[in-house]
């Protein structure tokens, strides 16, 4: 071969690895790229066994977790529109109301300009404080909260309704939408059943309005607090000493400032020989073979969860199977754009019990156990309501009995922690009776369990 052709064809090797090297570099930009795009709220899909046993019908557990990411570090978050509606009726004055006002300051000190900021107040009127604005005059606004003074009984209803109309002003913009409720007694003016307020809180996540409620003492109604707070998908919390309450709204703030998906809905798909049975914890709509929930918000870094038990017909030996296919729609507040998730669960069918039991996936197991503790500890208040006290506490020996025995079979610390502060929870029941406050620590936690509210 000459010279001059083996140069060229050292040349034509040259180039061709070039071109390999630079579609190398193209590619992997294309995937850091796509990895951006992505970089959203993730989607994972399990259920409690990756094998199941052949043969017949067998019962399952999906759970569909959808993993929040953190807030983008260079982009300014989303601004919010935070109504406080603070009870002052009589019961609340003296420390209480000095306390509750020295929280909504701490909550107005944590905003910034771009942030729309209200306060009402009620007893047996209700009255703008302060009227819907941006947080420009901090020390006018602090002093209209300063000169709040406790009055009369408690039109609760009236002050969270007039809490929203001032919220509503600004729901054309691009904020997230919330109320804190304080209350420390019963409503006693205007509308005031649970039922009356749960209505209120399903129109008001219509118009992407989440209430959290803060109940202080042991004379608040936590069913209408849960209610309110449960169908409009906010928090809610118990606070014994109102010495707590910056703190509270401290956290609380903390959640709304760092939303990082907004009007999140799931679609849940199971395939033919797969029937959903049941939503666990959570309010949804089962329609034949699809369930759908929805969420008003995700915060940054949150993980939150939904638990779905379903029937799925025999499978034979070694056979594969889908089992849930899982869309999520939400939109991202920073870009103000749609943005989409899936997932999707299968599993395997064996004989052999050994690898069915191995196969158990104890994350997905022990909140599905959480859960059902959670639904007896709001069965137990049923009970205790009814003068049912023995079978109150025997519900909560069960409960913490079960979750003992599958913390000891999985050997799961935090189960067998949550079973014995259930044993806890029972003897005090069994010993004192369902006290307003047993009844409000045993709601309280029922409620944070299922909607997966951090303790804080």
């Amino acid at each position: 071969m000459s010279i001059l052709k083996k140069r060229k064809n050292e040349s034509r090797r040259i180039i061709i690895a070039a071109l390999v090297g630079f579609c190398a570099v193209l590619s992997f930009v294309a995937q850091a790229s796509a990895g951006v795009q992505k970089a959203g709220v993730k989607c994972r899909v399990e259920i409690d066994r990756a094998i199941l046993p052949a043969g017949g019908n067998q019962r399952a557990v999906v759970k569909v977790t959808l993993d929040a990411p953190p807030p983008p570090e260079k982009s300014t978050r989303p601004a919010v529109n935070l109504a406080i509606v603070l009870d002052r009726s009589g019961s609340m004055s003296g420390q209480k109301l000095e306390r509750a006002k020295d929280a909504a300051i701490e909550a107005l000190r944590h905003l910034g300009p771009m942030d729309i900021f209200s306060v009402v107040v009620y007893d047996h009127n209700v009255s703008t404080v302060v009227s819907a604005q941006h947080v420009k005059n901090i020390e006018w606004i602090e002093g209209r909260i300063r000169q709040i003074r406790s009055g009369g009984n408690t039109a609760l209803f009236g002050g969270v309704s007039q809490g929203a109309a001032e919220v509503r002003k600004n729901l054309d913009g691009n904020y997230v939408n919330r109320i804190i409720l304080l209350s420390d007694g019963l409503a006693n003016v205007g509308p005031s059943s649970p039922e009356d307020l749960g209505r209120l809180g399903v129109a008001l996540i219509k118009e992407s309005i989440s209430v959290t409620t803060v109940g202080v003492g042991t004379d608040y109604n936590e069913d209408l607090m849960t209610h309110l707070s449960q169908n409009s998908d906010g928090n809610t919390y118990f606070v014994e000493s109102s010495r707590d309450l910056p703190r509270i709204f401290t956290a609380e703030l903390g959640d709304v400032l760092s939303v990082v998906a907004k009007k999140v809905h799931l679609i849940i798909e199971c395939p033919d020989g797969v029937k959903p049975l049941n939503i666990i914890g959570r309010e949804g709509r089962i329609k034949g073979r699809i369930v759908e929930l929805s969420l008003n918000q995700l915060y940054g870094s949150q993980e939150k969860y939904a638990l779905i038990e379903v029937e799925i017909s025999g499978g034979k030996s070694g056979e594969k199977k889908d089992i849930a296919y899982v869309n999520v729609s939400y939109e991202n507040p920073f870009t103000q754009k749609k943005e989409t998730s899936s997932g999707r669960a299968y599993a395997m069918f064996s004989k052999d019990k050994i690898k069915v039991k191995k196969s158990a996936n104890i994350a997905v197991q022990r909140e599905y156990n959480f859960n059902l503790n959670a639904l007896s500890q709001e069965k137990a208040i049923s009970l205790s309501d009814k003068g049912k006290n023995e079978e109150a506490v025997l519900e909560l020996k069960k409960s913490a009995q079960k979750l003992r025995e599958v913390g000891q079979e999985h050997k799961d610390e935090k189960l067998l922690k949550r079973a014995e502060e259930m044993e806890v929870q029972a003897g005090q029941i069994e010993k004192e009776g369902m006290t307003k406050k047993y009844r409000k620590m045993l709601r309280t936690d029922s409620y944070q369990m299922k909607n997966q509210q951090m303790s804080k």
